[in-house]
């Protein structure tokens, strides 16, 4: 395979039409040129009147999947257009657009999976009104994605923008984490009857894969943490540790995965444990991304590993309040662009050895 001249194209989807992801979108656009040719999956009216609100002028520059993508350049933004169900104000959510958010994440996956297209990002969509508008079971970006591409199991990573090459850049403390979830959007009290050996099993694997194909990671080191307090306390704190998860790490150990753990979660994030490691596997939601976030909110993203494509995400919501405002921080979003650019340039040459 042929690496492009310019840069992989990364489909990136604009998200909720009320929030912040148009006017980030432009953001990105107006700034300095990127390392890939992004080109916005949106309604592009939509995204002329974000840009004349915010005063940003921005060429856009409407084609179709599969037509030739210009090489970057500051103020100029490609568009595959997809129309929004009714006109969008700042900051005021509408059902009727939920199918126009699902359409440009059907547009993107499309584009991936036929080429057009190296990989993906989204700006953050709103979970409620897509439920409100009908759409039930529906519980965010990366189960939606996991459908759409016909994958069984697939594993949120978030990653501060330093952690591309994490242990090379050696950690400096809690600056630069990997940070993958056992769990995701579920509610406390089902988390433990969600954690068998066999998910943990299908979750391992794939960051273990996806450390290596898409960072280069030839012999990943994941720690673990456990569920309970102190990793259960010997089975005095709770016996999932026991039952569940040593036994899997044993096996898996066995097939030369490097996995340390189950650590205490109070003190596996200090730079002792994460010296030696290339990411973490946290348990539930709420116990390893409040870590991450307090290193880089606004400097990380959020990366879906199992699928067969890119996809990159923002740390962060819709913020319906500052949205048509100008005053979002485009941060999370630049750094979900590069990650996926890098990620899509790696991929290309496993591809292509």
């Amino acid at each position: 395979m042929t690496l492009p001249a310019h840069g992989p194209v990364l489909a990136l989807t604009t998200g909720e039409p009320a929030g912040i992801g148009p006017e980030l979108t432009l953001l990105l656009a107006a700034g300095k040129a990127l390392s890939a040719r992004v080109v916005a999956v949106g309604d592009p009216q939509l995204l002329a009147e974000r840009a004349a609100m915010i005063e940003r002028p921005v060429e856009l520059l409407e084609l179709a999947p599969g037509e030739p993508v210009p090489p970057p350049r500051a103020g100029l933004l490609p568009v595959w257009p997809v129309a929004l169900r009714e006109p969008s104000l700042p900051g005021r959510l509408a059902t009727a657009n939920a199918g126009y958010v699902l359409e440009t994440l059907d547009v993107a996956v499309r584009a991936c999976l036929a080429g057009h297209a190296g990989g993906m990002v989204t700006a953050p969509l709103h979970k409620g009104v897509v439920l409100d508008a009908g759409h039930a079971g529906f519980t965010g970006h990366t189960e939606y994605l996991r459908d759409a591409c016909g994958v069984d199991e697939v594993v949120m990573l978030l990653a501060t923008g330093s952690a591309l090459h994490a242990r090379e850049a050696g950690w400096r403390g809690n600056a630069a984490l990997r940070v993958a979830l056992a769990t995701t959007h579920l509610p406390l009290r089902e988390v433990a009857d969600a954690i068998t050996e066999a998910r943990l099993e299908r979750i391992l694997r794939i960051l273990h894969a996806d450390l290596q194909r898409w960072f280069g990671v030839a012999r990943p080191r994941i720690a673990v943490c456990g569920l309970n307090p102190h990793a259960g306390e010997g089975g005095h704190l709770g016996r999932e540790e026991l039952d569940v998860i040593i036994p899997c790490l044993e096996r898996l150990r066995e097939d030369g995965l490097l996995l340390d753990g189950p650590l205490p979660a109070d003190t596996l994030f200090t730079p002792r444990h994460l010296a030696e490691v290339d990411a973490v596997l946290a348990m539930y939601h709420d116990q390893g991304l409040p870590v991450l976030k307090y290193a880089g909110f606004g400097r990380a993203a959020n990366i879906t590993l199992g699928l067969p494509l890119v996809r990159t995400s923002v740390d962060h919501g819709t913020a319906l309040d500052l949205a048509g405002r100008g005053i979002a921080d485009p941060g999370s979003l630049c750094v979900a662009v590069e990650l996926a650019a890098d990620m899509a340039h790696r991929g290309s040459m496993v591809s292509s050895s």
